[in-house]
């Protein structure tokens, strides 16, 4: 009887991002939760697209595109951002998926989710559509195909939400098996009790629909999909293989398919290297002839559903107690912070459903004067949402506008519908999944509901805030600084909140420090420059200017007169008001220009307050990361200070670390110190030098063991990985370039002798393209070039100390 397996990868938290900039803001110092860095948003939201298998003595024989071979789902709002900032791997992503068609009969593996992961038995029937709506839509955009399949937030399922992915062509969805309630064959009367995850999960079923439609439910086998994400299950790809097929029986008379699903990150980020046991499980079994690979869409299409299931109304595959977790404290939680309670969820969602049902009447009494439908335009808004150009933007009024609507009355139309967006977004259900409010997740959400109440008041002068924030204060903080959810919002969500002239300020402090184009693009804002002048005295620097800054969302803009003060430190002295496109402006610049160059700062401070309003803006002012690049900017002069009084102590005790080592006696503190930032920052240095100097390089990885000094690995590592990373792209353009290949390989040599671990991935992924392209060409000259086998020879030996076997 024929065997099946299919994986499924679920991938959707969104990077946290500032709801009025729609960008994510990669370092956030200010939350004290917020932790999240370059390497980690890589290694858990751009997972590899191409990983690598093992054999038994751990190392790689070969790769392969696991997204190829395995079943999958990446949020919209996620795969919105790898556009952005990761986009070969979202490039790799849809490749993979056309390949997956060709692989499994014009079936591809990815499938569509609910937008942005609302618990939809929670949400009211008209999100749980435009959720569903938007899914298969943005799907449609981005994979130019109509999904077979849609994953649910975290699989909670009601029929009311699975009537309404059948009614949207949806044909499947997978569920826990706990989810469950009875089966019995089609067309037999009796149903078989198969509660408490009891039901065989190597058939389809059909869940017949009260409106006479009917949806198939695949349901995955909870105890391997639990080893894999929790016991360790992904230590050996053999182990993983066995598990696997440990799943089938012969006593099943039917095409039997072995399904699992799990959290995406599960494969690499959770559990390191977890992609190299699912590469070779994968390739054990299909190079055995063991089962085939396959996926839902293809499995279907063979072997149609036996049997009917009814499910459990309001269950999930991540509460025990069924949706609670999101609505109440049920007892899920972390486990990581014992005496907490998350009694802080109820007045939560009893805040934002308040709020949502608000702001559903300030959109039908104002959409209702714009559009034909409101309602069926919000369903629509994705398609601006996916394209914002002007001329999308007049295709979609042409279709939903009563009438030619004025420049003025798009703005708050398009305010109108961003405010639902948002309204929608603020239910994303990680805010609720952890253990407390303070915590990223749960502060997003209420920046989401920060930023619909800011839209509400534009559009309807709403004030809406007062009693959102009164609700809030309801949910009580585990943490007394905290105290609740109303100093929550205040403290990390209003400080938040962008505007036109907050832009504009943004604009004027950071141009100081960079050069911009006449034309900028700053996040989701334009900024037109219309008159700038930039003056130095000494470190003092003057900036004045006049600028028009636009709204990529809503088409808003204004025009702002702005003059900044930068004092040669931290200190930013700045005003920005706005003014009219014809308002005299030169005589202004030109008396605070010549007071400046006098040298006169606080004269030049007077006439800037004078012409342009009161100094209200600083570097805190600036967006995360701009104010990060520009504090590093000021900081490396002090560095340089820091390092050269580090180098002088280093230097002058070198000699008596290594008799420290040699006697075995710890160094002390400050000496160990200050030689860990010597070695490391040189090391830094010789690595991002333009020429490599290696044997200069050997010898400070000497110095540092003679001496006994750790390193500081995570900056050196990054040092190391950026230039491996740089030559192996240079390497994938030009691979018959032999010098480049030659560079790769004795830079790659260094790797042995670093007392930490550096990660490959990227450069791994690089040297396979070149693998799959130029590799060949080269094996077939070689038969008759020396050339080309002194290149497959080093080739061979690259592969070697990158663990990849040629």
């Amino acid at each position: 009887m024929e065997r099946y397996i299919c994986i499924h990868g679920h991938f959707y938290q969104p990077p946290r991002e500032n709801p009025w900039l729609e960008a994510v803001e990669l370092q956030d110092s200010a939350h004290p939760y917020h932790d999240w860095n370059e390497r980690i948003i890589a290694e858990c939201y751009a997972p590899n697209a191409t990983s690598r298998i093992l054999d038994g003595e751990d190392r790689i024989v070969q790769l392969v595109n696991n997204y190829t071979k395995i079943s999958f789902n990446f949020g919209p709002t996620l795969l919105a951002w790898m556009v952005r900032y990761a986009p070969n791997i979202y490039q790799n992503i849809l490749e993979a998926d056309k390949e997956s068609q060709e692989i499994f009969g014009g079936h591809g593996s990815a499938l569509a989710q609910a937008y942005n992961h609302m618990i939809l038995p929670l949400a009211s029937p008209r999100d749980k559509r435009t959720q569903i709506l938007w899914g298969i839509r943005d799907f449609e955009y981005r994979f130019e195909r109509k999904p077979e399949g849609m994953w649910l937030p975290e699989t909670a399922v009601d029929l009311e939400s699975l009537d309404i992915l059948s009614e949207q062509g949806i044909l499947f969805t997978i569920l826990a098996p706990r989810q469950a309630k009875r089966v019995r064959p089609i067309g037999k009367k009796e149903w078989q009790d198969v509660s408490g995850a009891r039901i065989d999960p190597t058939m389809p079923y059909v869940q017949n629909l009260a409106s006479g439609r009917k949806i198939v439910l695949f349901f995955y086998d909870g105890p391997i999909a639990r080893s894999v994400a929790f016991e360790g299950l992904l230590e050996s790809g053999e182990s993983f293989a066995g598990r696997l097929l440990g799943g089938f029986s012969e006593k099943r008379n039917w095409p039997q398919i072995l399904s699992i699903a799990t959290d995406g990150e599960s494969y690499g980020h959770h559990h390191r290297h977890g992609d190299m046991a699912l590469a070779y499980a994968l390739h054990y079994i299909e190079s055995n002839g063991l089962a085939q690979l396959t996926n839902y869409g293809a499995y279907l299409e063979k072997h149609a559903p036996t049997h009917e299931v009814e499910i459990f109304e309001n269950s999930s595959w991540s509460c025990v107690h069924g949706v609670e977790r999101w609505r109440k404290a049920c007892g899920c939680n972390s486990g990581k912070h014992p005496g907490w309670n998350q009694k802080w969820r109820a007045p939560l969602r009893e805040a934002l459903d308040w709020l949502r049902d608000a702001l559903a009447t300030t959109y039908a009494d104002k959409a209702r004067s714009f559009f034909k439908e409101p309602w069926k335009a919000r369903d629509e808004y994705i398609q601006l949402v996916l394209d914002r150009s002007p001329e999308n933007t007049k295709r979609f009024f042409d279709r939903h506008a009563l009438r030619a609507l004025n420049p003025e009355e798009s703005i708050t139309a398009l305010k109108l519908l961003e405010l639902q967006r948002q309204a929608m977004l603020m239910y994303t259900s990680c805010g609720w999944f952890f253990d407390e409010i303070s915590g990223i997740e749960t502060v997003q959400v209420m920046q989401y509901a920060g930023r619909a109440l800011q839209l509400a008041e534009e559009v309807h002068g709403d004030l809406l805030k007062p009693r959102f924030v009164e609700l809030l204060e309801k949910a009580k903080s585990n943490i007394p600084e905290h105290k609740d959810g109303k100093r929550i919002f205040e403290k990390f969500v209003t400080p938040a909140a962008v505007d036109l002239e907050k832009v504009g300020a943004h604009y004027a402090m950071s141009s100081l420090f960079g050069d911009y184009t006449e034309h900028a693009s700053i996040n989701c804002f334009c900024v037109d420059r219309e008159v700038y002048q930039k003056s130095e005295a000494g470190k003092v620097k003057l900036a004045l200017g006049r600028v028009k800054v636009t709204s990529e969302i809503t088409a808003e803009s204004v025009r702002l007169c702005f003059g900044i003060l930068h004092w040669g430190d931290h200190n930013l002295s700045g005003s920005v008001r706005e003014c009219a496109e014809d308002e005299p402006h030169e005589a202004a610049i030109r008396e605070i220009s010549e007071t400046f160059g006098r040298a006169d700062f606080p004269g030049a401070l007077r006439l800037l307050e004078k012409h342009m309003g009161a100094s209200t803006y600083s570097l805190s002012t600036l967006f995360r990361d701009e104010q990060r690049k520009i504090l590093g900017i000021i900081l490396q002069a002090t560095l340089a200070d820091v390092e050269g009084v580090y180098r002088q102590v280093y230097e002058n005790n070198a000699p008596l670390l290594r008799f420290l080592k040699a006697i075995y006696v710890p160094p002390p503190s400050a000496l160990h110190t200050a030689a860990e930032y010597v070695l490391s920052a040189s090391l830094r240095k010789a690595f991002e030098d333009k020429e490599l100097n290696l044997d200069s390089i050997a010898s400070l990885l000497g110095n540092a063991n003679l001496e006994g000094v750790s390193l500081d690995a995570a900056t050196v590592e990054m040092a190391v990985r950026k230039r491996l990373e740089a030559m192996a792209e240079e390497f994938r353009e030009k691979p018959e370039d032999y010098s480049l290949l030659q560079a790769l390989d004795t830079v790659t040599s260094l790797l042995r002798d670093l007392p930490f671990e550096v990660n490959l991935r990227k450069i791994q992924n690089l040297f396979y393209a070149v693998l799959q392209t130029a590799y060949p060409e080269f094996q077939k000259k070689a038969e008759k070039e020396e050339a080309a086998r002194e290149w497959v020879r080093l080739f061979t030996s690259l592969g070697e100390k990158l663990y990849v076997r040629v």
